[in-house]
């Protein structure tokens, strides 16, 4: 990894005020800055911590960040992609922002793998909080009572579901392979040490392999 320079803002969010008071989470993500940053002739200017949900869009301490990123003429760095928006909207507005930022999990990440892997974390979380209501919903609606043999019906909308899921995975993970192989990487071993290197998650957040890459190629 190239030595850093310059001066950096960090940016660090938890979820809940538990986690604010507490530290629980932020010292894992300094921890994480400070080795990207490591071996260069680089400043950590100032640091900016959110305790709020990934899900809102108002964030006062990251619109801070930026402008002191702004101001100081710095880079902003957080420790992992998600720590900034699960929503593809706002990552949009962030990278329009003409701040320039890198997640520390994916530092030789574009523009184009962060827009993609965003909007595959905002469907995921959509995802998950989706499936389970709408099955058990669908079992309801038909007037019968849940638990028992009944939620084998449930569990069946819920396959449908992870089905319509994995179709809609695959389809935005398909342009990252894409620009994979453009690069030179042929086989399937080697595109998914690509996508590894890259900090793709998988569906499931494991570990690439030719199988999975065969199998989103040909979904």
């Amino acid at each position: 990894m190239p030595k850093h320079t310059g001066r950096w803002i960090s940016y660090l969010r938890v979820s809940t005020q538990a986690q604010g008071k507490s530290g629980l989470g932020l010292e894992a993500q300094r921890a994480a800055v400070e080795a990207f940053l490591n071996g260069g002739r680089w400043t950590l200017a100032s640091e900016y911590v959110e305790v709020e949900s990934g899900k809102r869009n108002d964030r006062p301490e990251l619109a801070k960040a930026l402008a002191a990123c702004k101001r100081l003429k710095a880079r902003l760095v957080v420790a992992k992609l998600d720590r900034l928006a699960r929503n593809v909207h706002f990552t949009s507005g962030l990278m329009e922002s003409g701040v320039d930022f890198v997640a520390a999990d994916m530092p030789f990440a574009n523009k184009l793998t962060i827009h993609i892997l965003s909007a595959v974390a905002e469907h995921e979380r959509e995802m998950i909080s989706q499936r389970t209501k709408a099955a058990l919903a669908a079992v309801k609606a038909k007037g019968k009572k849940l638990g028992g043999p009944k939620l084998a019906e449930a569990r069946l909308l819920g396959h449908a579901a992870n089905r319509k899921a994995a179709d809609r995975f695959a389809a935005n993970v398909r342009p990252i392979i894409s620009e994979i192989r453009k690069s030179g990487a042929t086989s399937l071993r080697k595109i998914a040490a690509a996508l590894q290197a890259r900090g793709v998650p998988t569906a499931r957040n494991g570990q690439w392999s030719a199988m999975q890459v065969s199998a989103i190629m040909r979904r």
